[in-house]
């Protein structure tokens, strides 16, 4: 059953079916065009709005196979690609393997249910996760939790719409009003939260063609 409150948690069973959606997808994500230009063009964005280099410690929250995190990769200095499902975290180590990403490592993490890594890091991203996510005010705090003093958060994720971008049975929340969202973003801690259009994804339905805008939400932990 979709979650229609921030704080209120999906069952097990909806849990268990959104992890073997993407287990079962994981080894075409990397053929689908639209995936991997969605990729580029949210690395451009991040690019756009925070200054990377090569002593930048990142993680990417919801690496998936890594779409977001490869073209990232040379720009930036270690980062970690965590994520809940075995299946995209198996195509994205072997690519780390094929293509010597010697920066890039994975971990199975579920930041509301593991512990958290020790580290803490200069950059979190996360690509078309947060909607997957029950507790939204939750896992910003732990953002801000592990992001360094003055560090960076980039969020890329759907505006608010109906349910039908995937359907119940595998999103949480249907999108995001920009507004709600840089409200719980602010109460986590983090300032100078800024969204912009990123770029649009049109689904075909029985219904006809339907457009779904996605943001990237960009905010800041204040500087010590």
């Amino acid at each position: 059953m979709r979650c229609p409150s921030a704080a209120t948690m999906p069952s097990t069973q909806t849990l268990t079916l959104d992890a073997a959606h993407f287990d079962s997808h994981a080894r075409q994500w990397d053929g689908n065009p639209v995936f991997v230009e969605r990729g580029e063009r949210i690395a451009q964005a991040v690019r756009e709005v925070v200054p990377l280099h090569p002593g930048l410690r990142v993680l990417d929250y919801g690496c998936g196979t890594g779409l977001l995190a490869f073209p990232l990769r040379h720009e930036v200095g270690a980062m970690l690609l965590a994520d809940t499902s075995p299946g995209m975290l198996e195509v994205a180590a072997e690519k780390i393997v094929a293509q010597g990403a010697g920066n890039l490592r994975t971990a199975k993490l579920d930041l509301l249910t593991d512990p958290a890594p020790a580290e803490s890091f200069d950059l979190i991203v996360t690509a078309m996760t947060l909607h997957h996510i029950p507790d939204t005010d939750r896992i910003l705090r732990v953002f801000h939790q592990l992001i360094t003093p003055g560090g960076h958060l980039c969020i890329a994720d759907l505006d608010r719409e109906d349910g039908s971008f995937h359907g119940v049975e595998v999103d949480v929340h249907p999108g995001f009003d920009r507004d709600d969202l840089a409200r719980r973003a602010r109460a986590a801690g983090f300032v100078d939260v800024q969204f912009r259009t990123v770029f649009t994804i049109s689904k075909t339905h029985d219904s006809g063609t339907q457009d779904y805008p996605v943001f990237l939400m960009h905010a800041r932990r204040a500087a010590a």
